[in-house]
């Protein structure tokens, strides 16, 4: 049996100061994803997705970005699934983007809304067909008797809908905007490089000035 306590890396690609960071976060991210694509490494779109339900319990899943701007990080997905009912309860949540071949970790947390019916309408039929039936064929989250009654559902949705189905009135995005970021840079011998974005007023900051960065102990 391997010894899982004995497993270390050490962090030496990069670093992360103040000076060479941008002021905006939004901007810091976007310089590292565009990195992460060039580097090709494993899905860098992935995210994790943290919520928390009315039961105060946390839970967890690997979503996808499917676009960001000023206003905040947008994914799509079922509204009826666990994340949405948990959203819908408590809209604040916490992404986290791992790009392990380049030893960087982006952390985000703030304020969960649904964009509007144009923007999810625009991606959903930007999808492939298969995807656009399989969003009515889950009932996504809830317990199915075998992987035969999504097969029936497709057929029986693809049948309904042929080359054009609509978005389902339960599917959508969410943005979560921003109220803080954390950026983490492997470094040697654990003295990693952590620098905190948070907005410096109550409301979620729309500029680069609005936001204060400080060094936190790795």
């Amino acid at each position: 049996m391997n010894d899982i306590a004995n497993l270390r890396k050490s962090y030496e690609r990069a670093e992360l100061n103040e000076s060479a960071s941008a002021a905006d976060p939004m901007q810091q991210f976007e310089h590292w994803l565009k990195e992460a694509i060039s580097a090709e490494v494993p899905e860098p779109n992935a995210m994790t997705l943290a919520t928390v339900g009315s039961d105060l319990r946390p839970s967890t899943r690997v979503v996808l970005i499917k676009g960001y701007d000023a206003r905040g990080i947008v994914w799509f997905t079922n509204y009826d699934s666990r994340k949405g009912q948990q959203l819908a309860g408590n809209p604040f949540a916490a992404l986290q983007f791992h790009w392990v071949e380049l030893e960087r970790v982006v952390r985000i947390e703030g304020r969960v809304e649904k964009v509007s019916d144009a923007e999810s309408d625009a991606y959903f039929h930007s999808r492939p067909l298969d995807s656009r039936i399989g969003a009515w064929a889950s009932p996504q989250s809830q317990v199915i008797d075998g992987r035969m009654t999504l097969v029936s559902n497709a057929a029986k949705y693809g049948a309904q809908f042929l080359l054009n189905p609509p978005r389902p009135p339960h599917w959508g995005g969410y943005r979560l905007v921003p109220e803080q970021w954390e950026f983490w840079q492997g470094r040697k011998s654990r003295l990693h490089d952590r620098l905190r974005y948070r907005s410096a007023s109550a409301v979620p900051a729309k500029s680069a000035t609005a936001w204060v960065r400080e060094r936190l102990a790795p």
